[in-house]
């Protein structure tokens, strides 16, 4: 599948080009201890995609209202995540360095992250992947995150284009429906989320406009200057069409 001429811009979930599972699954494992949460893995799952400010102020989860102590958690937190050794998914760093082979796309695509600006200096450089031109937008840019459609919208003002001119490729259900909010297309990648979990969308929200199984699924071409995403949308070997 080649995206249409209009889906020039892309944007980017920083934890769709990075596993931190390890380290996520330790730093909640201690929060829910010191918090009394019980068991961890369900507040892993419902967590994922979230900004962790927003996760940790949640009453139902760790009800930090402090600023001064909202604050720290989330430095320790991120410290504890980071120790977990984080790496670039399969993919990512062979789609990104297409992206920038180009000179016109270096300042067209860009990363939104649900993390702070201290975790994704540290740790995209750490995992070598390769820095947008234009910056990044961290949950530090934005007074509300995902599932809100603020995040996409300020990588989209932050590329200078209209949002409904971009992809937004996400491995999060709540990052998906902050894509589609925003108004621009989505692609699902199925690495820390099954597909069913896309597919099975509520009828109030809205699924991802193309799902894949892995970044490696996605190809950049050029053809008379113009950027073209080659999409494989099959679930498997037997080639069996998603979309």
């Amino acid at each position: 599948m080649v995206l249409p001429d209009s889906e020039e811009i892309v944007t980017v979930d920083a934890m769709t080009l990075i596993d931190s599972t390890p380290g996520v699954i330790s730093a909640w494992k201690i929060f829910a201890e010191e918090y009394k949460l019980g068991s961890h893995l369900p507040v892993v799952q419902k967590t994922h995609g979230r900004r962790l400010a927003d996760t940790l102020k949640d009453e139902t989860i760790c009800n930090i209202q402090d600023t001064k102590l909202l604050d720290s958690e989330i430095l320790r937190f991120e410290d504890l995540v980071i120790q977990g050794s984080p790496v670039a998914l399969e993919g990512a760093i062979e789609l990104l360095t297409q992206l920038d082979s180009h000179h016109d796309m270096r300042t067209r695509w860009t990363i939104v992250t649900s993390a702070s600006r201290y975790y994704a200096t540290q740790c995209i450089p750490k995992c070598k992947i390769p820095v947008p031109m234009s910056g990044f937008v961290t949950a530090d840019d934005v007074s509300e995150g995902k599932p809100k459609p603020r995040p996409y919208l300020e990588g989209a003002k932050k590329l200078g284009i209209d949002v409904t001119k971009c992809l937004v490729i996400e491995d999060a259900p709540s990052g998906v429906q902050s894509g589609n909010s925003a108004g621009a297309k989505t692609l699902a990648v199925c690495t820390s989320h099954k597909r069913e979990d896309f597919e099975n969308f509520s009828e109030e929200i809205k699924r991802p406009t193309y799902i894949i199984n892995d970044l490696t699924r996605v190809r950049v071409d050029w053809e008379n200057d113009k950027i073209q995403l080659m999409i494989d949308t099959s679930r498997g070997p037997d080639g069996s069409a998603m979309l």
